[in-house]
């Protein structure tokens, strides 16, 4: 899987990660932090002072404004930041104001929610996170240099000491990286009603589409059903009435006898075609049962520990079976393994699933192995996808799929 963010570098490829840009890209991340948050610290605190002492001639709202309008920019540059221990753009949610002017655009962002969010993160910023960036950095760097500068016979221990901090920095420096990005995250990516109404309509279209590929299976699987398979049952009737009247050692019974396996065998795989475009079990029982019907089949020893409190909706109880089942696929076609299992609950509102098995792992979505369908299926339920798959193994797929399912 190649890597999108520092922590996955990290996780995914422990040892070749030393070697990539992405401990310096959180050294930079962190080194821009210290300087972005000193520089809002110095403008949050001038902007107050000027604020409050203004305030007795009613000129200080301006100032105070000022502060709170300065978060925007503050947040702009932090989503640019980002990219450095995070591949993922995050969206700007700011709607463009309703007529040119610094009026116009003042008076649009303060009735935005997203301001509010950014200068509570501005104010965090500022009190604490810049201060943590400065601490993981002199810890991580500096106090090793101190310790090799002032080392003498007498203090070989902490010499040690600091070249074990030198060592461990970069897994330091881009743990600390990367759960301050994802801190960032929380406030600043946008809210699904902050989404720009083009992007809530791609998102409309995808699961239109979707509906409408499960539609058109539903379709195919009962004409496959009412039509081919009738006339495939009414050509083995017509083969066993001639079976009957064909002497038993001739020449025609032979052939009608072969005509007849060949039609078993073609009829079952029909049958298995058609259970597998939309098995009969998801709908009467739900997803639970048709997963175990599923592991039944499955050529590998499938362990299912799927406990739902309720059915789910049709569309999401759909689609998760047609991810379960494609990733169990996946473990048969690439994997190796010799089992597999898939386990599920709901937990307040989200599905959470996860697929695993004991193969060589080494799973890469780029590299046609499947996964990649996966994660088109899951976007349009708006869910997400982490996947663990060291070489040797195992591999799990973990799935979190939103639904108010308890």
């Amino acid at each position: 899987m190649r890597p999108r963010t520092a922590w996955q570098a990290m996780a995914l490829h422990p040892l070749s990660f030393l070697t990539s840009a992405w401990p310096w890209r959180s050294l930079a991340y962190l080194a821009g932090g210290v300087l972005v948050g000193a520089v809002a610290a110095l403008v949050f605190a001038a902007g107050l002072v000027a604020g409050v002492v203004l305030l007795v001639v009613l000129v200080g709202v301006a100032p105070l404004v000022g502060v709170v309008l300065s978060s925007v920019t503050v947040a702009a540059v932090e989503r640019r930041r980002l990219r450095l221990v995070d591949l993922d753009a995050l969206p700007d949610p700011h709607r463009a104001p309703p007529a040119p002017g610094l009026r116009a655009w003042a008076a649009t962002r303060l009735r935005e929610q997203v301001t509010w969010r950014e200068l509570l993160f501005t104010l965090l910023s500022v009190a604490a996170l810049w201060w943590l960036d400065l601490l993981v950095l002199a810890f991580s760097l500096g106090l090793p240099v101190l310790l090799f500068a002032s080392t003498d016979s007498q203090t070989w221990p902490w010499t040690v000491f600091g070249a074990i901090v030198l060592l461990a920095s970069p897994y330091t420096v881009t743990s600390w990286a990367g759960a301050r990005a994802a801190f960032a995250r929380t406030f600043l990516a946008p809210r699904d009603a902050e989404l720009g109404e083009a992007l809530r309509e791609v998102r409309a279209s995808r699961a239109r589409l979707i509906d409408s590929f499960d539609a058109e299976r539903v379709r195919i699987e009962r004409d496959l059903h009412d039509g081919v398979q009738q006339h495939l049952v009414s050509l083995g009737v017509t083969l066993g009435l001639m079976r009957l009247d064909a002497p038993d050692d001739s020449p025609l019974a032979t052939g009608l006898d072969e005509a007849e396996r060949r039609l078993a065998a073609t009829h079952a795989e029909l049958r298995s075609l058609v259970r597998g475009l939309h098995p009969p079990v998801l709908t009467d029982h739900g997803l639970a049962a048709a997963v175990e019907d599923f592991a039944a089949r499955f050529p590998l020893p499938v362990d299912v520990d799927l406990v739902l409190p309720r059915r789910l909706p049709r569309p999401l109880e759909t689609g998760a079976y047609y991810l379960i089942s494609e990733a169990l696929t996946n473990v048969a076609r690439h994997s190796g393994a010799n089992r597999a299992w898939v386990h599920g609950r709901c937990r307040s509102d989200l599905l959470v699933l996860e697929i695993g098995d004991d193969g060589c792992g080494g799973a890469e979505p780029d590299e046609g192995t499947g996964l990649t369908g996966l994660a088109d299926r899951l976007t349009a339920l708006e869910g997400r996808m982490r996947i663990s798959s060291p070489v040797g193994g195992p591999t799990l797929v973990h799935v979190e799929i939103p639904c108010r399912c308890a």
